[in-house]
């Protein structure tokens, strides 16, 4: 456990370490008030969370390197890449709130909400943003796998992004169309949305640090992507049946008319009066209706459909996992696998 520990102390302080590089960034003359609001804007944005993302790439790359002394300067690198990850993530949030009109996120304001901020956060959001490649470039410059480490942030932020967009316009504002919520759909959004950017990201900067190729890794970026697609699957079951006190947040996918898995199953399954008691109640914030959808859940046996989905996905999971030819690989695959799968245990 102590090691845990040290990581993750490690990592928080390699976070300043690289803040204050980009307060001195040498490419922008600073004012005193402007670095005084970069420097208020990431603490407030970046290192909250749980940095599961960030901590992934570190913990990744020791298990690559399968009992091979793992020195402070890789140490570092692994860090500075899983923050760039952070970096990314708060990027995706400060802007995901604005798009969403959210009121909080973290347990504090959203950023956008704060006073005197504002529509600021736009443009915060493209600094985040650009902030990415000055730090690859202050520490990976010389590396052989620069151009493939920016290659690989600019893909997985465009496919980020296309999951956003398709995720916004299916769930378009004012145009509550239940319809559109089919499982292609709701995969294709979660595979983009969520999966490459949580799941493939950290272990494909781990992988590029170990001098590995990643057009040799399609069936691990595959892997790890039906992990995410899981991870989310998950998350959608726990909102509605979960716990509030043990997963940390009251879940509002039914009031947020959320393309959730639960409601893509429940049109799967329902009949025509059913199909219009959700079309009358999904997505309103009145617990009136929100009871009434989830006793639909109940007696659609949702709870039975998800326990059969998640043995399944687990178990072709784990085969696809030990077909790997590589043991380090499998360990990384495993460690990410374990976590996912103890969060409701």
């Amino acid at each position: 456990m102590g090691s845990a520990i040290d990581v993750k102390a490690t990592f928080r302080d390699i976070y300043h370490r690289l803040k204050a590089e980009l307060l001195d960034d040498p490419a922008f003359d600073f004012t005193d008030e402007s670095r005084q609001w970069i420097d208020r804007m990431l603490d407030y944005n970046v290192p909250g969370g749980k940095l599961n993302r960030g901590l992934s790439v570190i913990d990744s790359y020791k298990l690559l390197k399968a009992g091979v002394e793992v020195t402070e300067d890789e140490i570092f690198l692994g860090c500075a890449l899983g923050w760039c990850i952070e970096w990314l993530q708060a990027y995706f949030l400060v802007l995901d709130d604005i798009m969403d009109n959210s009121h909080t996120r973290r347990g504090q304001l959203c950023w956008f909400r704060v006073p005197k901020v504002g529509l600021i956060a736009v443009n915060d959001g493209i600094i985040l943003r650009n902030h990415i490649p000055r730090i690859l470039k202050q520490h990976f410059k010389g590396k052989p796998y620069y151009v493939d480490l920016l290659d690989l942030f600019n893909e997985v932020e465009f496919q980020t992004a296309s999951g956003q967009m398709l995720d916004l316009i299916t769930t378009h504002e004012g145009e509550k169309d239940l319809s559109k919520y089919t499982l292609p759909v709701y995969r294709r959004i979660v595979q983009y949305k969520t999966a490459y950017y949580s799941f493939y990201l950290p272990v494909a900067c781990a992988l590029l640090m170990s001098g590995e190729n990643l057009d040799n890794f399609v069936d691990v970026k595959n892997i790890l992507v039906d992990m995410g697609t899981y991870f989310q699957v998950q998350d959608d079951f726990l909102d509605c049946f979960g716990d509030p006190e043990f997963i940390g947040k009251i879940g509002t996918d039914i009031e947020d008319y959320k393309c959730s898995w639960l409601v893509v199953q429940a049109l799967e399954r329902a009949d025509e009066s059913q199909k219009k008691l959700l079309s009358e109640n999904y997505g309103k914030a009145d617990s009136k209706c929100v009871a009434k959808v989830k006793a639909l859940y109940k007696d659609l046996n949702l709870e039975g459909v998800f326990a059969d989905y998640e043995s399944k996905s687990y178990e072709k999971l784990i085969s696809s996992i030990e077909a790997q030819p590589s043991k380090a690989v499998q360990d990384v695959l495993k460690s990410f696998l374990h976590k996912i799968y103890k969060r409701q245990k």
